[in-house]
């Protein structure tokens, strides 16, 4: 995948918010004005979704002593970092259909696309946004007081204002840069089958 410190170059014409994105770990803790947060969830709120059923559902932390809580479910890792980040919320996926109550597949990949708006319009705001796996998803599920069988708690998202790489620890300091991509031509075939 190349120099992991070379520019990112896209292989073809695409909006420049694109290659812009990135998931840093440095935070600065100045707060988010309650209208971008808003701007954030709105741009989530436009996503597909199979069946228009948009099944995402984004918790937040109401004051301090919750944030506190949340953090307390991530993996020690991430906590390290997350913590200066203003805002922490947690992406839910929405297990089953409304109009039939049966199983939706799709919602882990309509909630990919609403994290995905979010994180467009987190760079747009001049923010970042990190979405997270490592959490531990009883936890989770604890201080959210999300109810598992209706609901999956699918990732943390950490967002913020980019702070100084250097006040992470010496190891995640080192990985504090945009990482590359792959090809474009090892991401389809083209051909006879």
């Amino acid at each position: 995948m190349g120099d992991k410190h070379k520019p990112r170059i896209p292989e073809a014409e695409v909006d420049p918010l694109f290659p812009q994105r990135w998931s840093p770990r440095s935070f600065s803790s100045e707060p988010i004005p309650q209208a971008k947060i808003d701007s954030l969830l709105e741009a989530a709120r436009w996503s597909p979704s199979c069946y228009n059923e948009q099944p995402w559902f984004f918790v937040l932390p109401q004051n301090k002593k919750e944030k506190e809580k949340f953090l307390s479910s991530l993996a020690e890792q991430n906590r390290i970092w997350a913590k200066h980040a203003p805002l922490l919320l947690f992406l839910c996926a929405r297990r089953r259909f409304s109009l039939n109550n049966k199983e939706n597949r799709h919602a882990v990949f309509d909630c990919g696309a609403a994290w995905m708006a979010l994180a467009l319009q987190a760079r747009k705001l001049g923010l970042f946004a990190h979405a997270m796996a490592g959490f531990k998803k009883d936890k989770a599920y604890q201080v959210t007081k999300i109810k598992k069988e209706d609901y999956d708690i699918i990732a943390a998202i950490a967002v913020g204002k980019k702070g100084d790489p250097a006040a992470l620890p010496s190891d995640l300091k080192k990985q504090e840069f945009p990482n590359q991509r792959k090809p474009l031509s090892e991401l389809y075939y083209k051909g006879e089958l």
